[in-house]
This record gives C-alpha cells, structure tokens and sequence, in this order.
C-alpha cells in the first residue's frame, strides 16, 4: 500500500474526540466550535482540511437533515463519506451483529463514525470500542449534541447572546433527544431560565432534569399560549409516535400544542421560534413568512456547525 493510501487511516495514540453527549461540551469548546462555525459561514476556512480522510455515516434510523449534513459538511472540507441508511435492516446488524463489533469494523476502514441508534446511550457504547471518533447523530429518546450545537448557534445569531435567555421547550419533552441536549447545553451559561411546556405525560424525565445543575432554572407548565408572552425563545417540538407504545397513547397527545397565527401574536416582537423538523403539525404553514420563524435558518446553520465539529474531531 502506498503512502497516499494509507495516510488518511493512520492511527495515533491520542485518544479519539468523541461526541456522545452534552457531557462532551464545556462552555469554552462550546465557544470554539460556534465561533468556527461563523467562520465557515463567513466563506473562511480550507476546504482541503479534511482530504483524504474518510467518514462514515450509519443510521439505524431515519433520517433527512441530519445525515445529509454531515455527509455535506464533510464533502465541503475536501473528505469522503460512506454511508449506511436504515443501517438495521441493511447492514449486517440483520444478521445478528452487535453494535460494539459494527462499529470495530466500520472504524477499522473510516476516520470518524456518525451514528445514530434507536437505543439511548448507543453512542456511548460505540465509543467505548471505537478507535475513531464517535459523534451521535441522535440515540433513541435520549440526546443529540450536534443539534443542539446548532440550535445555539442559531441563537446567538438570532438574539446575539447565549445568557439570561428565557427559553420555552414545547411539546414532547419525555423522548424529545433534541429538548434534553439544549437544556443541557444552556445550562453552561449564566442566568438563563427553561419553561417546560408539557401536558404531564410528556414532561421531561427526572433523571434529564437532575443533570442540569443549579445554574439553570426550570420552571414547568402545561400552558403554552400563558408562557409565550414572557419568551425570548420558543422551542416547539413533534409529539414522537415512533416512541409510544399504541397509536391510541400517540392520539391523545397528538396537536395538543400547535403554534398558528394566534400564538405567534402572543410571542414577543424580538422572540424567535425554532423547530428541530420535521414538524407534524405542530406549526401552522401559515408561520412560515413569519420574521420570528427561525426553524429554516436553523437548518443552513446545521451545516456550518457539522464542519466545525467533524474538523474538531478529525483534525484537531
């Protein structure tokens, strides 16, 4: 094998820069990758940065944005990508093959691995075998750090800080992985507030909660069109049917909150509303035109935040 060949799958002894998790994020990395991002967007950068190396792509669920990102995101550094869409059904993960012995082979041909997995802490799990970095693309109901990475970099963008915010998290927060990764992250910065909006069924579990520390305060509500007026922020989220038990359980929950034309009239002028999509009905198509309506800018965003973290991980 020639020397170009073998390069990009060079190994070293320092470890793989995994990112599973808000616990992979302090404030000051946060501040890295947000500040690279903006230089990314800004035109800056080398789009050679990443040649020759190559990513891999594996999705145990689907998925539009969020792989079609990364995969853009690595193409514009100058990388490659392969890719395993509905990687549970056509990947050797059919024939019985455990996840840790996936990832050990995927990571023995690419120089980074996105995963995303239907069971909560996969990625953690892929991390602990993995000799390549580990990003999540999204672990069941449980977290997904890119997004949330991007959804502050939105809102710093939006409203020019990422401090004593007034967010509201509407929808389904027990398995919305994307409301538990930007509580997370919020709760790095100083004096910001959470309003958790919820019908009791769909609260934010404890356990997600009790990680957030002190520095957040949460306050919980089951009124929405009450809370809007006092935002800076507001997060809506799809009601998951992929997660409940019967369509039944899905029925009563689903449209339980849907922002339309009304709403946004309680929502203040400066406020933005964001949406991680795909959305199901809970925004009214009739927002769109809408200023405040950040939920597209969001997804151009992604693309700049998925350079800097695969260059933080795969370049250093």
């Amino acid at each position: 094998m020639t020397d170009t060949l073998a390069a990009p799958l060079a190994r070293t002894q320092v470890a793989p820069r995994h990112l599973t998790g808000p616990q992979n994020l302090d404030a000051p990395l946060i501040a890295r990758l947000l500040e690279r991002a903006a230089g990314f967007e800004g035109g800056g950068g080398d789009p050679d940065r990443l040649q020759r190396r190559l990513l891999a792509t594996i999705f145990y669920e689907p998925s539009t944005r969020t792989r079609l990102s990364f995969e853009a995101a690595m193409l514009r550094l100058g990388g490659q990508v392969i890719s395993a869409e509905s990687a549970g059904t056509t990947s050797s993960a059919a024939k019985g093959e455990s996840l840790e012995d996936a990832i050990r082979v995927v990571g023995a041909y690419s120089d980074a691995i996105v995963l995303r997995h239907p069971e909560v802490g996969a990625a953690q799990r892929a991390a602990r075998v993995a000799q390549v970095p580990v990003i999540s693309a999204g672990d069941g109901p449980g977290q997904h750090p890119t997004q949330a990475l991007l959804d502050l970099y939105t809102i710093k963008k939006e409203l020019g800080r990422l401090d004593h915010l007034r967010i509201g998290l509407a929808g389904d927060l027990r398995n919305g992985r994307t409301a538990h990764s930007l509580a997370g992250l919020l709760s790095r910065f100083t004096g910001n507030e959470l309003v958790l909006i919820a019908p009791p069924g769909l609260r934010m579990g404890k356990d997600v909660l009790h990680s957030l520390g002190p520095q957040l305060r949460v306050r919980e509500t089951t009124d929405l069109a009450e809370a809007a007026p006092t935002l800076d922020v507001l997060y809506q989220t799809r009601i998951q049917a992929e997660r409940f038990e019967s369509a039944v359980e899905y029925e009563r929950y689903r449209g339980v909150y849907v922002v339309g034309p009304e709403l946004m009239r309680r929502l203040p002028e400066h406020a933005i509303l964001m949406h991680p999509l795909p959305r199901a009905g809970e925004i009214d198509p009739q927002v769109d035109a809408d200023p405040r309506a950040a939920y597209f800018r969001q997804v151009r965003n992604g693309l700049w935040v998925r350079m800097a973290v695969l260059e933080w991980a795969m370049a250093g």
